[in-house]
């Protein structure tokens, strides 16, 4: 019987120790990471994305102390962004380049992960956060120049409806804006502005109901990527190819095409390539404590151009020779630079 309460004190003893040790151990440090991570949020999936994706890759094969995570929203919301947002926080990203779906809303999570890591905004803005700068299209400017290019398609003027997938995102609001600006006083007629929510099957029925609604319909304008080809479809389908002039945004492969067998009068595009690439560099050295790289108005402006039949063929050839990761000096058009530099040329 003694030896029994001998026994049962020493396994009590032995298990109190444990307890105690497990106690006073403090848990495993996370180890230390070798690369900074920039996680870089895209707003929709559509062909655009794509491109700006092979600028990230590229900075982030040429950056050995970096790593880039290409998130983009699974259905191209607000809430989708803050989501994929709060896990890049949650799993200590070191900095962030996001292009906002609707910047009023997210100001909140912006300025929260702005108070945490560098964040910067490309393609669409959130200038009223705390993001540091901007790098992306001068959006009025880009607007301005589809309205050039639809006066010069319809000098006799007309109505022109104009399509895009959320009217409250910044690069939106600009572009309609500049758009509205270059038309006044000519004898081009906008009816409305029309929104799919990213919903490349609405956006096409989107048009079909404006040329439905109006027979006398004499153009439609895409302000967003995979409008311009929803556009084509529509119009296409309706048997109205060169009755309704299109004039689009960007070059995703449809729109090019559709420049090429004339039913597209032009589009103007982007440089997503630069976005994706420059993005993650400067965004690099921010990291390593070089703030030189942040402009004073907080704008990096990078040029549109202007991508009609004339060019289509140089376009397309510089653009290939990105995407198979050439140089990013042989991209279509200038590099970056600030707002100020841009606005003189």
């Amino acid at each position: 019987m003694k030896r029994s309460l001998q026994h049962e004190f020493i396994c009590l003893l032995l298990v109190a120790l444990i307890v105690s040790v497990s106690c006073s151990t403090p848990p495993l440090a996370r180890p230390a990471k070798t690369k900074k991570t920039i996680t870089f949020i895209s707003n929709t999936a559509s062909d655009f994305w794509k491109i700006v994706r092979k600028g990230c890759e590229k900075a982030d094969a040429e950056l050995p102390d970096v790593e880039v995570a290409f998130k983009t929203p699974f259905t191209g919301t607000a809430k989708d962004q803050d989501k994929l947002l709060r896990d890049a926080l949650d799993r200590d990203t070191d900095a962030v380049a996001i292009s906002p779906v609707d910047p009023a809303a997210q100001k909140k999570i912006i300025n929260e992960a702005a108070s945490r890591v560098p964040v910067i905004t490309q393609d669409s803005d959130a200038p009223d956060t705390n993001r540091l700068f901007y790098l992306g299209a001068d959006n009025l400017a880009a607007g301005k120049q589809a309205g050039e290019l639809l006066k010069k398609a319809l000098p006799q003027g007309g109505k022109i409806m104009v399509l895009v997938g959320n009217k409250d995102v910044q690069n939106a609001k600009e572009r309609f804006e500049g758009l509205k600006q270059s038309v006044q006083g000519s004898k081009v007629e906008i009816i409305d502005l029309m929104t799919d929510d990213n919903d490349h099957s609405k956006a096409k029925d989107n048009a079909t109901e404006a040329m439905e609604k109006h027979p006398d319909l004499a153009g439609l304008v895409g302000l967003w990527s995979y409008n311009g080809p929803a556009i084509l479809q529509a119009v296409t389908n309706a048997k109205k190819i060169g009755k309704v002039k299109i004039i689009a945004f960007d070059d995703e492969a449809d729109t090019l095409d559709g420049i090429k067998s004339g039913a597209i009068t032009a589009t103007v595009a982007q440089q997503p390539f630069e976005y994706g690439y420059q993005a993650i560099q400067l965004l690099a050295k921010i990291l390593k404590g070089d703030k030189s790289v942040i402009p004073a108005d907080k704008k990096i402006l990078i040029p549109t151009i202007i991508v009609q039949k004339t060019n289509l063929d140089e376009f397309r050839n510089k653009m290939s020779k990105l995407l198979s990761n050439a140089p990013a000096s042989n991209s279509p058009g200038p590099a970056a630079k600030p707002a100020a530099t841009a606005a003189r040329k």
